[in-house]
């Protein structure tokens, strides 16, 4: 009786978590005369609620906004947490101690207490409603959970192997680059996957950093569908969630495998 029940279990958590897929997608093929009432599936399903969220809202413009912003952020998190994260694996010394006390103090910080901050700096450098103002707040805000990952995965690699690049002459540099790297692949794909869809789905920096219509990014687009009474076009933002999740959903199928690989790897040690 066990492996029926293991399959049934496995059964509900998989709709347990599909779930809210399939709302999104039931809630946004239903005409306006459906919205009203609480049925999943949609009786005379229709695809207007997409072409009005594509037309009036313009995805297409604020999806390549999020997309620069989320690459942008990922290739500079991962150019600065890498060495960074070496430093902190390998090297024992006092700033290891500091540097993980910044680590965990800067994940319990609330946002809102460093957005003015952050603002004011940022206007001293004429960076405000900018896309690379906001790639620079989402790294700074991605790092440290990005150094605390990529710690974990480093820390498994056996230093017998960096041992021998140093006997055969390699700098730390070298050996950083060529056998360090290369071996940390899963756990970079990781990080990067985090750090991706974080900055994809971030709000609140977005909100306060970005005025210009032509450069908002997805989170505040969707944000649009509700009126300022509180009225909520639930159609149109239903479609609107849900073709801003497909390229999430894409992604993390492409990088899945090398997902579970090293977040496997970066658990043996910490």
């Amino acid at each position: 009786m066990r492996r029926p029940l293991q399959y049934v279990a496995l059964a509900c958590y998989l709709a347990f978590l599909g779930f809210p897929l399939l709302w999104l997608l039931g809630t946004a093929l239903k005409g306006p005369g459906e919205l009203a009432t609480g049925g999943l599936v949609p009786l005379s399903p229709t695809l207007a609620n997409f072409g009005d969220a594509v037309a009036r809202a313009d995805l297409v413009t604020a999806a390549t906004n999020s997309l620069v912003v989320a690459l942008g952020t990922t290739v500079l998190v991962l150019v600065l947490a890498l060495p960074a994260a070496y430093a902190l694996a390998r090297y024992r010394t006092r700033l290891k101690l500091v540097a993980n006390g910044w680590v965990l103090v800067s994940q319990v910080f609330p946002v809102i207490l460093v957005v003015v901050p952050l603002f004011l700096i940022l206007r001293q450098f004429r960076l405000v409603d900018s896309l690379v103002g906001l790639t620079l707040v989402h790294a700074v805000y991605s790092l440290p959970f990005a150094l605390w990952m990529l710690q974990g995965f480093i820390a498994a690699i056996p230093r017998d192997v960096e041992e021998a690049g140093v006997v055969d002459g390699a700098g730390r540099v070298r050996v950083l680059a060529s056998i360090v790297a290369p071996l940390l692949a899963p756990g970079l794909v990781a990080t990067a996957m985090f750090t991706m869809i974080s900055s994809w789905n971030e709000f609140f920096f977005a909100l306060v950093l970005i005025q210009d219509p032509a450069k908002v990014t997805l989170p505040l687009t969707l944000a649009r569908f509700v009126g300022a009474e509180g009225q909520v076009q639930l159609g149109a933002l239903a479609a609107g969630a849900l073709l801003a999740t497909v390229p999430s959903l894409l992604f993390f199928a492409a990088v899945q495998r090398r997902l579970t690989s090293g977040l496997l790897s970066g658990a043996v040690k910490g």
